[in-house]
């Protein structure tokens, strides 16, 4: 080449050269690139049981932390307007205490619009029992009359018919007056409705509404509860058992149970129940490994009271390990 010297050949010298630097630099780039293999500590330690279950033969299984009541999705009777809210989340109530209301302008409305109306039938009926006595007397003296001729028979008829009209004028303001009882009783349990209580006693989980918000009835178009409540004491663990697995379960043994991410804690929970009927899996673990197509065994247990309250919360992932029968312990 004309710009290099004449005892310098380019495809002799300067290309081996400048291969070598980017055989060089290739192989810094690809070092510099290499993943870091170093061996750590996991984040969270994998659960794993414990005691007489960490030798013995045992069933695993996933579940959630659930009220002992299950979680009560509390809605309205009636459709309204929220003007008065009582509870927050975290709460404790009691049974039949008032959560929140629902404007009752119009319900008051109906009830003195009621009451206007028993006051009116009973003046009616007032006045048709006095219009009776008076006929019904006149009549006693047209009848004790020595002298039938002293009073002609169309005064009698008169007489007659004034009684017959005031017993028809009475019979139907004592039916108006039930009717308007029964208005009254009416509006007053619809007043009743439009404040919404505790069904049990708890604690309330979720607040989903705020006062000035219009609350619909079931089927009106809501999307979440207004208030979720349960009874958080005891709380209860629901574990879901594969099916392929269930026939191996101690039903009636205690189960080891870890949060989620906090395998070091591990709590022995009470067995309470096995639901009786197999249900698809709606529990989620997020494992890529997690199969979502199968039907799974529910099984409650009771957790202790003291780790209830400090390490498990409602809706919380667990891990849980459950002892094999006696039977598949044999078979393995």
């Amino acid at each position: 080449m004309a710009l290099l010297p004449s005892n310098v050949s380019f495809s002799r010298q300067i290309l081996p050269i400048l291969a070598l630097i980017g055989i060089v630099a290739g192989a810094i780039y690809i070092f510099t690139g290499l993943p870091d293999r170093e061996i750590t500590e996991p984040a969270s330690e994998p659960p794993k049981p414990t005691g007489a279950l960490a030798d013995a033969a045992r069933v695993a299984g996933a579940g959630i932390v659930e009220p002992s009541s299950e979680v009560i999705d509390i809605g309205s009777a009636l459709s309204g307007l929220v003007t008065d809210l009582r509870v927050e989340p975290g709460d404790r109530v009691e049974k039949g205490q008032p959560l929140f209301t629902v404007d009752d302008r119009a319900v008051r409305a109906d009830i003195r619009e009621a009451e206007a109306a028993i006051r009116e039938a009973r003046a009616a009926i007032g006045e048709a029992e006095t219009a009776r006595r008076v006929a019904r007397e006149q009549l006693a003296l047209y009848d004790n009359l020595s002298d039938p001729a002293a009073v002609s028979r169309s005064e009698v008829i008169r007489a007659e018919g004034d009684a017959a009209s005031a017993g028809n004028r009475l019979q139907l303001a004592r039916s108006r007056l039930e009717q308007a009882q029964a208005r009254a009783a009416t509006a007053r349990t619809e007043l009743g409705r439009l404040t919404v209580r505790a069904p049990i006693a708890g604690e309330i989980l979720a607040v989903n509404i705020r006062p000035g918000e219009f609350v619909a009835t079931q089927g009106g178009g809501n999307t979440q509860p207004f208030i979720q409540m349960g009874q958080t004491n005891p709380m209860h663990v629901r574990v879901d058992i594969d099916e392929n697995e269930a026939s191996r379960v101690e039903l009636g043994a205690p189960a080891i149970v870890s949060p989620r991410g906090a395998a070091e804690i591990r709590v022995e929970a009470d067995f309470v129940r096995a639901e009786p009927q197999v249900v698809p899996k709606r529990s989620l673990t997020n494992s890529a490994s997690e199969r979502v197509d199968v039907r799974v065994l529910q099984l409650i247990y009771r957790l202790p009271q003291s780790a209830a309250s400090d390490a498990f919360r409602v809706g919380q992932q667990i891990d849980a390990f459950i002892p094999a029968a006696a039977a598949a312990s044999e078979g393995e």
